[in-house]
């Protein structure tokens, strides 16, 4: 009976660190440097959180596209190797956004992070 509640213990504490960990962690994110030139090289700064947090406020000349509506990007972001930076409010919508642009075709994509950690130009 104990190495039953030892196992489920195990089992639990592990759902407890995945939960943690995927909930708190800090996302990936290109480099600093990388982003800024990008940015400065004239890359589409992409906001992909909601319309609500876009208009709550957003990095100067950004766009909004949230994350729900990429599947039906088309060509609004012009070209496919149109240099293109997405952003969030913490990074982890981001990181998909920019998986899902990568996949769409799109070649010259970065991750920005989150806004906050957007370089200020």
């Amino acid at each position: 009976m104990s190495l039953a509640l030892d196992l489920v213990g195990a089992v639990v504490g592990a759902g407890v660190v995945w939960f943690v960990w995927t909930t708190f962690a800090p996302s990936y994110r290109d480099p600093a440097a990388r982003i800024a030139a990008k940015i400065k090289a004239g890359a589409v700064v992409v906001d992909v959180r909601t319309p609500p947090e876009f208009r709550a406020g957003s990095y100067p000349g950004a766009v909004n596209l949230p994350l729900h509506e990429l599947a039906e990007v088309g060509e609004r972001l012009g070209p496919r190797d149109r240099p293109i930076v997405v952003y969030c409010a913490s990074g982890h919508r981001s990181k998909s956004a920019a998986a899902a642009l990568k996949k769409a075709g799109f070649t010259d994509v970065t991750n920005g992070g989150p806004l906050f950690s957007l370089p200020r130009l």
